[in-house]
């Protein structure tokens, strides 16, 4: 078993770089994006909303799509303000994923041990040792084959065709929102 300093997406980068990709998500500056940016780490994957889909396409068909939904119900998790809300939410991450009857359930360590007194008092990193359990999970396992996948390869022979027609300056922005909706 791994463990060591794993840091959580919300620590990884330092403040002062953090909105780069967020404010400006069709800016042109040449930094790395679509599958090259995928492919450098699965945090870089997860920040793109666009990758997210592609590799719920991917876990969906090897039947493992629960992973990146319970890690996405996690982050948002962690931004719930007000303790009402706080404990509907966890109850809901709690009833889908991770209760012995639940509809998406991860395979978390520790699950027998897991019931629903937790959800009384709820803080915004009650999952996380879960979240990054799962995070591990695809880390090391699905991002792999995720990378060799058609729906990865195809994405980015798409892309770089994209990339290498006359008018890609201005139209591949535009051509890539069309595409992807």
């Amino acid at each position: 078993e791994k463990s060591g300093p794993f840091l959580s997406l919300s620590s990884a980068k330092p403040p002062n770089s953090i909105n780069d990709s967020e404010s400006h998500p069709s800016s042109s500056h040449q930094t790395l994006k679509g599958t090259s940016k995928w492919a450098t780490s699965l945090e870089n994957l997860l920040e793109d909303p666009e990758g997210v889909k592609r590799f719920r396409e991917f876990l969906k068909k090897e039947f493992s799509e629960e992973n990146v939904l319970f890690w996405l119900a996690c982050e948002e998790f962690k931004k719930t303000q007000g303790k009402k809300q706080m404990q509907e939410k966890a109850k809901e991450i709690y009833t889908t994923f991770l209760s012995s009857k639940a509809s998406s359930q991860v395979n978390v360590e520790g699950q027998s041990r897991l019931n629903e007194t937790i959800l009384e008092t709820p803080h915004p990193l009650m999952f996380q040792k879960l979240q990054d359990q799962i995070f591990n999970l695809m880390k090391y396992d699905s991002y792999s084959r995720f990378l060799k996948s058609d729906i990865f390869l195809n994405h980015k022979k798409s892309e770089e065709q994209e990339e290498n027609s006359p008018e890609a300056q201005t139209a591949a922005k535009r051509a890539s929102r069309i595409y992807n909706t």
